[in-house]
């Protein structure tokens, strides 16, 4: 490979010739290799539109050039609408904890394009850089990657998977089935019901993560090394988050205090929180679809999920629940995220946590997972299942704890004592209460029905 000499502070090093980056990057490079795994795409990008708004931010207050700070600009759109961006960016995800080797990434290429733009000289630190620190950048990145994930992918999934759940409810409202609790049988309950349920439990963690996005939106952008903004314009910091506000189309604004964004990472260890409980939810929507699905005939089977390919190399014919099961591994995944992030944000020593990449990473990949098998739980098992009314019915009308409805006028003894012989007896309920009770056949068979027993009351 073809190299050039570039040289920073510590010295001269080699570079590709060809590589947009410099000296620090390739140091980076050199000390890292450790998981071939380069920080995320949609954390660079982020780190690129924070780098243009400082720019825009940095001319208006006469801190930078008009020509730099429009080459700069041209630099990060050039490399926002790249194909290939993330070859420029390969720094690997486990490197100084500050993210310091990705932001020199950055200031780096963006100098590079800059220069080429500008005619003269654009300096990585010095203009790319100006009125930053890592301290302050990578974390704000973090922050903005993930605002901007959650807006465009994230809670838009969230929606689309709650809307084709009520809507398959309504279509769904006719069916009964044996509700279960325990995994044992319990009174029945609606098909509607079960999946407004599903959908309640989204609903509120959309909620949840529509509050925690208006956390996410606060930037500790200003704070530069510790927190004090030194070296930075005192009007720089609402003068980058509105620019930034402009750029993404989403609502940015300094944080209330600059040293808690920068020593700690407690939105983010909440965000992944909210995420671990989006997960949690998925894992309960796509076990409760394993079981009904399960069978056809050993199991449950009262419903069948969308074929979707073949379940074995070995028996002929058998189809699995593909869909919730990857779901469910997205939700371990998740959840495993998680612990990562949450040890990460213990990792604020005095003025600066130093564990920002593998967090940037853990929450950004759980952003994406979620987003992704969210989308296909929706479209490739909600909207395409069918029900199986004769197997829903078969245990429907024999299951002994519709003896609960006669509690009221029997008494809790005499119906368990009903509903223990007709499960000894392997006989509908309403036939073994006809002969113990002084009830008519005709008042059982209002008080026992199933369709009935799910609007609750007395």
């Amino acid at each position: 490979m073809k190299t050039r000499i570039e040289k920073d502070s510590m010295g001269e090093l080699e570079v590709p010739e060809k590589a947009l980056y410099g000296a620090q990057t390739q140091r980076a490079i050199n000390n890292f290799p450790i998981s071939n795994e380069a920080m995320p795409e949609a954390f660079i990008r982020s780190l690129i539109l924070i780098k243009a708004a400082a720019a825009q931010a940095n001319e208006a207050l006469e801190c930078i050039t008009p020509k730099q700070a429009q080459a700069i600009q041209n630099a990060c759109n050039e490399l926002l609408d790249a194909d290939d961006l993330m070859q420029h960016f390969p720094v690997d995800v486990y490197q100084t904890g500050s993210g310091t080797s990705s932001n020199m990434n950055a200031n780096e290429v963006i100098a590079t394009l800059a220069s080429q733009y500008n005619g003269e000289t654009v300096n990585p630190n010095d203009h790319v850089n100006f009125g930053q620190s890592s301290n302050d950048i990578i974390p704000s990145a973090i922050h903005v990657s993930a605002t901007l994930e959650l807006a465009g992918h994230l809670l838009p999934a969230l929606e689309h998977l709650k809307n084709t759940i009520v809507e398959k409810g309504k279509s769904l409202a006719g069916y009964t089935k044996t509700g279960r609790t325990h995994l044992m049988d319990a009174m029945p309950v609606r098909l509607d019901q079960t999946f407004n349920a599903w959908a309640a439990q989204l609903q509120d963690n959309i909620d949840n993560l529509n509050y925690i996005k208006t956390k996410t939106s606060q930037l500790a952008q200003g704070g530069t090394a510790v927190g004090t903004g030194i070296n930075a314009h005192p009007e720089f910091a609402q003068r980058i988050a509105r620019a930034l506000s402009e750029l993404t189309k989403q609502t940015f604004s300094p944080g209330q205090d600059f040293f808690a964004l920068i020593g700690s990472q407690d939105t983010a260890v909440a965000l992944s929180g909210q995420l671990k409980a989006v997960a949690v939810t998925y894992m309960k929507i796509a076990n409760d679809l394993r079981w009904m699905n399960s069978g056809p005939l050993a199991g449950l089977g009262e419903i069948t999920l969308q074929a979707l390919q073949p379940g074995s190399s070995i028996m002929p014919g058998k189809v699995n629940p593909v869909i919730p099961e990857a779901t469910a591994m997205v939700a371990a995944q998740v959840i495993g995220n998680d612990a990562a992030i949450t040890i990460g944000g213990q990792s604020g020593n005095f003025e600066l946590n130093v564990m920002l990449p593998v967090i940037a990473k853990n929450l950004l990949s759980s952003i994406k997972l979620l987003a992704n098998s969210g989308q296909l739980l929706a479209d490739n098992a909600i909207a395409t299942l069918t029900v199986n009314e004769d197997k829903l019915n078969e245990a429907l009308h024999r299951n002994p704890i519709l003896v609960t409805a006669l509690n009221p006028i029997i008494g809790y003894a005499k119906a368990a004592e009903i509903a223990k012989k007709a499960y000894q007896d392997g006989r509908p309920v309403i036939d073994v209460a006809d002969e113990e009770t002084d009830l008519s056949r005709e008042e059982l068979t209002t008080l026992l029905d199933p369709a009935k027993l799910t609007h609750g009351g007395l």
